[in-house]
């Protein structure tokens, strides 16, 4: 299985766009929206999944990034009259969110499945950093963002595993490609999403994305 053939159509779709939004091409991220959207007209993506991969992108590309993607996702999207959600995005009359879930508690969750066996290491190495920090990271990032529906885990972590590679962040992106796999997600799909992120990246910053896998599977196999 090669790298072209080991995710389907719609995953790679979504794969490659978040890979654009983290190399920063404009151009890039522009025909990645627009094969998004004739995916979605062939029925063979839900408009959902690429809201939900846009929105995510949010926390490792910044806001930035994904408001300016979501604009020009509003302009050839199938709709352009807002974005198609879920309940608890829409604010009530009093202001506050209607139906929101524990964030704490399906951030945990969902945290501790992603990092398996680091995941106590990890608190504890991003509460040194800044206690903030690490309750934005549980309840903000896991909680309110990456544990919602619409999007499956697998198919987020390989977005995020894309993205960083193109963006060149090369510690979180061995943390995330040990979260693929830690979720169950096949190696050869895995790769297939650094490859889609390592080719928008420099050769330097390609081969430290590279280096990260290599190190990963090595581990594994151990």
């Amino acid at each position: 299985m090669t790298a072209e053939t080991a995710l389907d159509a719609g995953t790679r779709v979504l794969v490659e766009l978040s890979a654009a939004l983290g190399g920063g091409d404009a151009a890039d991220r522009d025909g990645a929206l627009e094969d998004a959207a004739a995916r979605v007209r062939e029925g063979r993506l839900t408009e959902r999944a690429v809201e939900e991969a846009l929105l995510q992108a949010h926390l490792f590309a910044g806001y930035p990034a994904s408001l300016t993607a979501l604009g020009r996702w509003r302009e050839i999207g199938p709709s352009r009259d807002g974005g198609t959600g879920e309940p608890g995005d829409r604010p009530s009359p009093g202001g506050g969110s209607v139906g929101a879930p524990d964030r704490r508690e399906r951030g945990e969750r969902l945290c501790r499945r992603i990092y398996g066996s680091a995941y106590e290491k990890l608190r504890r190495n991003v509460r040194q950093l800044h206690p903030a920090m690490d309750r934005w990271m549980v309840e903000e990032g896991y909680g309110r963002v990456l544990a919602r529906p619409g999007l499956d885990v697998r198919t987020r972590e390989l977005c995020v595993v894309a993205l960083l590679a193109a963006a060149d962040w090369p510690v979180q992106l061995e943390s995330h490609l040990r979260g693929a796999l830690n979720v169950g997600t096949e190696r050869e799909r895995v790769e297939a999403a650094l490859a889609a992120g390592a080719d928008r990246a420099g050769r330097e910053a390609a081969e430290r994305a590279r280096d990260r896998w290599r190190r990963v599977t090595s581990e594994a196999d151990r």
